[in-house]
């Protein structure tokens, strides 16, 4: 099944060139070799049954065939090597306190601006930027509580950030579902191996949540996940958390505000909530202070949370984190508030609300990729060199509309990892999203989720525009790579 598989100059996971496996690959492409076309159908229809019976979906909300999705499973699993992922945690620690360190800064003492590192008026055109959050001390000082970050690797093998998600980041629970179905799939490829457990996250999560409880329930917090219901599409992911947690799973309907506190309904009378883990974005969490015609969220909420006696995870504002005009500022950022050198690097970005990089980008719009700053999911996106001349023209009229809300970067050929297409092995582009939890301490998911562009040649993952998922493992320690089998490992030198 490996027979007609193509390296094609890009960085290849698996293979260091034609025919030549990587060393901590070697047991995985031995037991995938040895197994015919219909041994893997088996088993890729048994991941399917397993997906469908547990209700592990998402949801495309323009797809006329039908809205809620079997979330498509690729059996290969990604291998990470314990080194490289000591360098990738390490820069995601890094990453998560410089931009805990931008929001409080940023509705506080405004130093950054003051010093001109970043342009005020870059920060004050953010449509994420909450003018209700400037002087409101939240717990702990920690704004960002859990953190995507999306981290791809260019041709000679570099791993970059491409974006970081620190609002409503979504995903985990595909991780863990992941895992588990690859243990009832392929449970001898686990032998081979020492994998780092994935397993606790929900108790960090839980640790996480509990660690920034208002004072006046420190010893005993009533946490709730706040979710926009049935018909969002990380739906799945909410209730799983909740389960996971022992917490409960509530709608804005669910809560009331009273005497600044905020109260669950239940059967046996209203309880208080004390730290709310959120999955509904700014503008609906309080018609009172965002939008109006909500009905997702709470009247009162922020009125709660300014007095102290909620917390909000992640908190309000940290939108602007995520705006991706000030993604190429995050460097800078590490470097003004830690004194120190980015270790992980950014993709370079052109920011189209400077003159000089929008002639640039409207100059050379076949070369690059251009992205909306607020938009997500692969959507308000124009790939340059595949996009059709009237594409280009288009996009080239909403630039010099809106200069603010575009920014652009080179096309960076993702690395690619074979994927099972029909009845053989192809390489597909990859990204990977680990998950970063910041409380009492910042704690990494080891792994993360190793998103699948299925589309052959295709650079987006995103589920909503066709995308898939591996299981992704992080393996033990150097030197621990292959653990000891009965068959002989040949690697190609």
């Amino acid at each position: 099944m490996f027979d007609s598989y193509e390296v094609d100059g890009l960085f290849d996971e698996v293979f260091a060139a034609p025919g030549k496996t990587r060393k901590h690959y070697a047991p995985v492409v031995r037991q995938l070799s040895a197994l015919d076309s219909a041994a893997m159908d088996r088993r890729r229809r048994m991941a399917d049954v397993t997906f469908r019976n547990q209700g592990i979906t998402f949801t495309v909300y323009k797809d006329a065939a039908g809205v809620e999705k079997i979330f498509p499973f690729d059996l290969v699993p990604r291998i990470i090597p314990a080194d490289e992922w000591t360098t990738i945690e390490r820069g995601l620690v890094q990453r998560i306190t410089a931009l805990n360190l931008f929001c409080q800064d940023i509705y506080h003492d405004q130093k950054i601006l003051h010093d001109k590192i970043i342009p005020a008026e870059l920060i004050y055109g953010a449509k994420m930027f909450r003018r209700e959050m400037i002087g409101v001390d939240v717990p702990r000082n920690i704004y960002i509580h859990i953190c995507g970050s999306d981290l791809i690797r260019d041709k000679t093998g570099q791993y970059l950030v491409l974006e970081d998600n620190g609002r409503t980041p979504s995903g985990v629970s595909y991780v863990l579902e992941n895992r588990a179905v690859m243990k009832r799939v392929f449970p001898n490829l686990f032998s081979q191996y020492r994998v780092r457990a994935i397993e606790d996250y929900p108790y960090n999560l839980l640790r996480t949540l509990r660690y920034v409880a208002p004072a006046h329930a420190i010893n005993d917090p009533s946490i709730a996940i706040l979710t926009p219901g049935v018909y969002n599409s990380a739906y799945f992911e909410h209730s799983f958390l909740a389960r996971q947690m022992g917490i409960d799973l509530v709608e804005g309907q669910d809560l009331l505000v009273d005497n600044g506190f905020v109260y669950m309904r239940t059967t046996a009378g209203l309880r208080r909530v004390d730290v709310l883990y959120r999955r509904v974005d700014d503008d609906y969490l309080d018609p009172l202070c965002f939008r109006s015609s909500s009905v997702l969220g709470v009247a009162g909420l922020m009125n709660a949370f300014r007095l102290g006696n909620l917390a909000i995870v992640n908190s309000v504002g940290t939108g602007v984190a995520d705006d991706k005009a000030v993604y190429p500022y995050v460097p800078d950022m590490i470097k003004f508030y830690l004194n120190q050198e980015p270790i992980l690097a950014n993709v370079p970005t052109y920011i189209c609300a400077r003159d000089k990089d929008r002639k640039y980008v409207l100059d050379n719009l076949d070369k690059l990729v251009v992205k909306s700053t607020n938009e997500s999911g692969g959507y308000g996106m124009l790939m340059g060199h595949q996009a059709t001349k009237e594409e280009r023209s288009e996009f080239a009229t909403k630039i010099k509309a809106d200069p603010r809300n575009f920014i652009a970067q080179p096309v960076v050929e993702l690395s690619q990892h074979p994927s099972l297409i029909e009845d053989r092995f192809e390489g597909r582009r990859v990204d990977l999203r680990p998950y970063i939890l910041y409380g009492e301490k910042p704690i990494v998911m080891p792994g993360g989720l190793t998103r699948v562009a299925l589309r052959k040649g295709s650079l987006v993952v995103n589920s909503s525009q066709g995308g898939g998922s591996k299981d992704t493992w992080v393996l033990e320690e150097k030197g621990s790579a292959v653990a000891k089998s009965s068959a002989p490992v040949v690697v190609d030198e």
